[in-house]
This record gives structure tokens, sequence and C-alpha cells, in this order.
């Protein structure tokens, strides 16, 4: 199976766009955040915050209402969520956001959103050879066209051909894929048994210092069915079936390799297709980056309870998780601050797999009551 090249006259193309609008035909999975949304998009992250849950809940806390988890915003735009334009049958590999909150995401926000192409950055890697970081800028309005957030937003695009002709980068990892043991499962159901959100316990600025360690978050083990959890409730701009599908494939004829039945299907399913994850250079399915990217931001809202505000999330995708991993998301608190009224925690954030492997790292900064 070959896969297109990386080529200047592509690049050149690509970078005409700069600061122009998506040429966008597909449409976002959420325009409307309604409280199955809410639900449903917790539900797929394992967020069992009855803020983001139960209508009744939240009309009891500072907001007034039921309010949705702040990586929602993933559903609603395509592009912050990895679907890149340009260079067309080379592969898009989603690496990380730097989301800035401005408000809470409330049920019954109607969406629309704004997008251009910000920059395309080449790399050199030992693992895909020629890659480019195409980085998107994303800003969310409600239907009174109040903002929302803004996100930066990026993938790499790397050659399929030549990340699977260099060889995996996890080879090793390949061949010993983790097997938990009884052990392992009784440890993660006990873990489980105990994690919760903070809830109606204001946790306070003042009592919040340097060093304090986040309650940490456990995620997985990671299955297909996982994968298909997510799916259902993040959407996918090339997820379609049947007319619909062949009527996309048509219109984008290098969107889907075929699959070993001849078949054309899109590359999002290198999430749970080993053989073609394989193709990328990837040992087996793995998870999505926004996915992951929810798990820290899950972690950080379970930890400042209901009158914290999650102002700001930068991350970065370290490396892939594949089926069978699972991914211990930690964070400590590194710095405090004042910015008129509003009082600001500062903390490092990273997810690291069974093994200490680095999956996710980041920055994150949290609003918190003082009184």
């Amino acid at each position: 199976m070959g896969f297109a090249k990386i080529t200047d006259e592509a690049i050149a193309e690509l970078r005409s766009r700069i600061g122009k609008p998506l040429k966008r035909t597909t449409a976002p999975f959420y325009s409307e955040i309604n409280s199955d949304a809410s639900r449903h998009f917790s539900a797929a992250i394992g967020d069992d915050n009855p803020l983001w849950n139960d209508s009744e809940y939240g009309k009891g806390t500072r907001w007034g209402s039921q309010l949705a988890p702040p990586s929602i915003l993933y559903s609603t735009e395509n592009s912050v969520s990895g679907a890149v334009e340009g260079l067309a049958g080379v592969h898009a590999m989603f690496a990380g956001t730097d989301w800035r909150w401005f408000e809470p995401i409330r049920v019954g926000t109607k969406m629309h959103t704004t997008a251009v192409l910000k920059d395309m950055v080449e790399h050199k890697t030992r693992f895909a050879g020629r890659s480019f970081q195409q980085i998107y800028h994303v800003k969310f309005y409600d239907q009174n066209n109040l903002l929302l957030a803004e996100a930066d937003s990026w993938c790499f695009r790397t050659e399929r051909d030549t990340a699977r002709e260099s060889g995996t980068k996890y080879e090793k990892a390949l061949e010993e894929m983790h097997v938990s043991t009884d052990a392992e499962i009784e440890k993660y159901f006990q873990h489980y048994r105990e994690e919760k959100p903070r809830g109606a316990v204001k946790r306070l600025w003042k009592d919040v210092n340097v060093g304090d360690v986040i309650n940490p978050l456990l995620k997985g083990p990671y299955t297909v069915t996982s994968a298909v959890a997510f799916m259902q409730a993040w959407g996918n701009y090339a997820i379609r079936n049947h007319r619909i599908a062949f009527q996309y494939y048509d219109r984008h004829q290098r969107l889907a390799p075929r699959n070993q039945q001849n078949v054309p299907e899109p590359p999002v399913r290198v999430h749970w297709d080993n053989d073609f994850a394989r193709t990328v250079g990837v040992p087996a399915a793995y998870d999505f980056g926004p996915e992951r990217v929810a798990w820290i931001s899950h972690m950080l809202t379970d930890w400042m309870g209901d009158d914290g505000f999650l102002r700001r999330l930068n991350t970065q995708i370290r490396r892939h998780n594949p089926v069978g991993d699972v991914v211990w998301c930690n964070g400590v608190v590194t710095g405090k601050s004042v910015d008129g009224d509003r009082h600001l925690v500062q903390c490092e954030v990273v997810g690291t797999n069974q093994t200490g492997a680095l999956s996710i790292k980041g920055y994150a900064e949290v609003e918190l009551p003082n009184k």
C-alpha cells in the first residue's frame, strides 16, 4: 500500500492559506450543547461529575445551571480536533492544543466558531522523516456572540510510508504489548472505587500551596471499546456510512485508503484497526489525542470543585497509548497569582503509562474562589 508524499508544491499551496478562513464543508458534531450532549461526552471520558450530568444539581451551584465539560468544545469545531486541510493523502497526527476558556460552557449554548490556518512549521524527525506542524487558531462563540474560548491546535503531517519503513519507534512495545495481571485489574477497581469529584466542597485559593499534588486520575486500561465510547460522543468528520460515505469519498478521493477487503475506509480507523495503525508506524490501535487532553481536563475539574474555573490548558501529546495501556494523570501546583479579582493557580500536568513512559504533558491555570 502506498501513500502520498509531502511535496514542496503542496506545502506552498497550503502556506498560501495562512490567515484565511477554512474551506470547511463538514458540519461540527455538536452545534448545540444540550443536556444529552453534555451527559454523553462526560460518559465518553469517564467523568461522572454531576455538574455535567444533572440539570437539577447545576441549579444549586454558583453557575445556576448545568454545565458541560470544558473539553466538549473539541466536538464543536473540526480543525481543533485534527481535521486539517491540504496535503491530500498525507497522514495527520493530532499533537496538542493550547486552550484558553473565558466563560463556562453552559447547557443550552448554541455554538458557532471561526478557524484560520495559523502556521506551518517544518520539522525533521527520526520517526517519519520530513514532517510539518500544522497549527490552527479557533475561536468559540455562543448564540449571543460571546467569546467562550479560543485555542491553538496542531497536528503533525507525516508520510505514512516513511514512518512504516523507518521502523516503528514503538517496536519494543509491540513485542511486549501490555497484558494486565489480575492484581493490576484489582488495583484499578480499587482506585476507581475511590475516585470522585470534589463537588460542592470549595477549594480556596488561600489554602493551596506550591508543591500541592493534584489528586491522580486513572484512565484505562485502554480498549477498542474505549475508542468506540469516545467516538460516539466526540464525533468525527469522516465517520459516515453507505451512500453518504461513498459520496464523501468520491469528493475526497485521497481521504480513504482501501482496507484488506479493498473497501475505502477513513484514516481514523487507526484507533480500532491494529493492522492499519501499523501502516503509520504505530504498534497497535491507540487512543485519540483530544480524548487524552479531555482526561487531563477531567483531573483538573475534579480537583478544583464546582466553584473553580479552568482558565487554560496547554498540552502536548508525546506518544500513543496502544490498547492495553493505562494512563495515570497527575499534576502539581507550581505557582499562585492574583490578576485583578481573579485568584489563579498554575499547575504542571502529566500523563504516564504503566511503565512510566510520558504520554502527555502540559501546563494549566485554574481560577479558585478565595472565600
